[in-house]
């Protein structure tokens, strides 16, 4: 029976590794950081063991059927088995190509939750009118996806938002959102535009994971933190106190604030959790221009020639630059039916990973 030993050998490694983590967890008592390393390996693993069984057992079967072809004369014995063993040929490829897929290297932060931070860039009124709508429509797939959305930082103006920093909560968020990272353009005839012309505005967005304190270390001799006063929405408690926080990581010079808890606490965690996402996009930034000298950062300068995407709301097409990618279905995908786009993203990252894969 031919399939693929080095495969099925890589598999059986897996395996056993993730039976041995199991054991662990049944049998010692885990520190709380090493538990959830565990716990998270089993998570990722447990969709290919699963699957490599299921390899197993067909590859097993097939083997049972070679040897009854060789120990047995029985006409109805024999075309079972021959069946059984034609059954496990055709099956095998798919098996071993989802199981290659499964194989994949995996982003370490695909299951964590995000930070998003929305902002207008060229175009004025209409980037920030557009800044609010991509928002809807980040919302109404977050619902679709059964994730939670809570703001934590909004400035807005009498057409849209200024800015936008708010958090996204559910399962394998950063997978999906991950791709939204980058300058995004719009086209189409703004509400004030007498003259019916088509206008070109661009906004920019940074998805970054969302770090615990536990996941990523930074000594706090090198955060210095200041209290104020906030003003604007909140309510008469937050005005009278120094509710409002700002952190400044010094080796860094990544500034975050946070204003629109109710508390100081409140504000402090906010503000921490932006910090150390802000500076991880930081330091992925600096990582990724020493490997290459030529990738500009995530969301680049905000001018109209960078741009990942353009919503041309004439032509009702919504259009990928990164994969070339169009679809003449805008007015479904602002409703927060994102999938086709974000799919489309992910089967050619896992293209590109396939063609590096050795096995």
């Amino acid at each position: 029976m031919e399939y693929n030993k080095r495969l099925y050998d890589s598999l059986l490694s897996i395996k056993k590794k993730y039976d041995e983590l199991n054991g662990q967890l049944e049998t010692t008592n885990v520190p709380a950081n090493q538990l959830k390393d565990i716990n998270r390996q089993l998570k990722h693993n447990k969709p290919i063991v699963d699957k490599f069984k299921e390899y197993q057992k067909l590859i097993d079967n097939a083997k049972q059927a070679e040897s009854l072809l060789n120990e047995t004369n029985d006409r109805e014995l024999v075309e079972m088995a021959k069946m059984e063993l034609e059954n496990a040929k055709m099956a095998l490829p798919r098996f071993e190509s989802d199981l290659k897929v499964l194989l994949l290297p995996v982003d370490p932060n695909d299951d964590k939750n995000v930070i998003i931070e929305m902002r207008p860039a060229a175009g004025g009124d209409e980037a920030s009118i557009f800044v609010a709508d991509l928002f809807d429509t980040y919302k109404r797939y977050a619902d679709k996806q059964n994730w939670k959305i809570k703001i934590f930082d909004i400035s807005t103006n009498s057409h849209g938002y200024d800015y936008i920093f708010f958090n996204v909560r559910g399962d394998n968020v950063f997978s999906k959102m991950k791709f939204e990272s980058g300058v995004h353009r719009v086209q189409r005839v703004p509400a004030t535009e007498s003259k019916g012309r088509v206008h070109t505005s661009t906004i920019t967005v940074a998805v970054m994971p969302e770090f615990d304190e536990i996941d990523f270390k930074i000594n706090p001799a090198d955060i210095r933190t200041d209290v104020y006063r906030a003003g604007g929405a909140g309510g008469q408690h937050v005005n009278r106190t120094e509710s409002a926080v700002r952190f400044t990581h010094i080796p860094t010079g990544v500034v975050v604030a946070c204003s629109e808890g109710r508390s100081q606490i409140e504000n402090r965690e906010t503000a921490m959790k932006l910090l150390l996402s802000k500076i991880w996009e930081k330091l992925e930034s600096d990582r990724a221009n020493e490997i290459s000298g030529l990738r500009k950062s995530q969301v680049g300068t905000g001018d109209r020639s960078e741009k990942i995407r353009t919503y041309n709301y004439p032509q009702n097409r919504i259009t990928d630059h990164r994969i070339g990618f169009s679809l003449n279905k805008l007015d479904q995908v602002m409703q927060g039916n994102l999938d086709e786009v974000i799919d489309a993203l992910t089967t050619d990252e896992q293209v590109r990973l396939m063609s590096q894969l050795t096995i």
